[in-house]
């Protein structure tokens, strides 16, 4: 029982990390369509797309990599 708690307390977490990342990503689009010149913002979103594409994503979720980059091209495209 306890070593299933600790299993759903770092998926909780891994979840929280993708959700994060997310929703920086849709804030870091929203910046950009209105400032398309800020630098730190366009960093921070190349920073996030190379994230998207990590082993280190792939890792903390099971989510079908396609359907969240679709999901952020929908983001991008709404910003």
């Amino acid at each position: 029982m306890e070593d299933r708690n600790m299993v759903s307390c770092w998926e909780d977490l891994a979840n929280a990390v993708v959700l994060q990342a997310l929703e920086d990503y849709r804030a870091v689009c929203r910046t950009l369509s209105r400032r398309p010149d800020l630098k730190e913002a366009a960093k921070r979103k190349k920073s996030l797309d190379k994230f998207f594409r990590s082993r280190w994503f792939a890792v903390l979720t099971a989510a079908d990599l396609g359907a969240v980059l679709e999901e952020i091209r929908k983001i991008h495209l709404e910003h």
